[in-house]
């Protein structure tokens, strides 16, 4: 029989990353408006007030990591296939959250300023975020081939027949697997802000401005991209049954 706590605390889980979600998009709106403003009068601001907004971009930014965190850490399943997302928004996941080297999509479409040791700078991030990315597709191959394993199918075929009060290999196997999976999402996490702040490092006041409001720009459609389609498809679904 399904585990009707676990599913119930699952369905807590969601829901509540679901609301911190839309709270969070929403602040991410005011915020956009906020870069697009100071996108257009850069040259009338300083600068110290542009790494302000800035530093609060990336702060905003980090309150995502930090509650997606909490989250992984709770059910990292959940965290694999989160329902608060959109199937569109789902198709850019990778290892639960975006692939770190989309920002460098998103410089080379926003900042059109950069000069040649800025490139340079920036080429050389792009590669060693290209390696260390292949190494986490490499250690979570390691993983999905742990559970097609013997030692995982086996405690499957045991557990069936275990007396009351008995420890299932199965769920010392899904433990193992959980902490495995906590690990991979944990330094993929790292690596996604790790990137964002050194790409950041690497570009002056002004182009910082306009890589957020691109960034921004591009989380926003695809979620109302999202949204749309579904509700088309909803609405599809719901004429299909007359």
């Amino acid at each position: 029989m399904p585990d009707r706590s676990a599913t119930g605390t699952q369905t807590n889980n969601a829901d509540s990353f679901r609301t911190f979600l839309e709270g969070w998009m929403v602040r991410q709106e005011h915020y956009l408006d906020e870069l697009l403003s100071a996108q257009q009068h850069c040259h009338d601001m300083q600068d110290e007030d542009i790494k302000e907004l800035c530093s609060r971009m990336l702060a905003h930014y980090q309150e995502y990591f930090e509650a997606k965190s909490r989250i992984a850490q709770r059910d990292v399943f959940l965290a694999f296939s989160p329902t608060w997302l959109t199937s569109l928004e789902r198709t850019f996941l990778w290892i639960a959250g975006f692939k770190p080297g989309m920002v460098f999509r998103i410089v080379t479409n926003s900042v059109l300023d950069m000069s040649e040791d800025q490139t340079q700078r920036m080429n050389r991030l792009m590669e060693e975020t290209k390696l260390e990315e292949r190494a986490h597709n490499d250690e979570l191959a390691k993983v999905h081939e742990s559970v097609a394993g013997p030692t995982m199918l086996e405690a499957a075929r045991r557990s069936g027949r275990l007396v009351a009060g008995e420890a299932s290999e199965e769920e010392t196997a899904m433990a193992t697997l959980r902490v495995a999976l906590e690990s991979v999402v944990a330094n993929a996490d790292s690596l996604r802000m790790r990137t964002a702040v050194k790409v950041v490092e690497i570009l002056r006041p002004a182009q910082k401005v306009r890589l957020f409001a691109g960034a921004a720009q591009l989380q926003l459609k695809i979620r109302s991209w999202g949204l749309q389609r579904q509700e088309g498809e909803r609405q599809e679904s719901s004429g299909d049954e007359w």
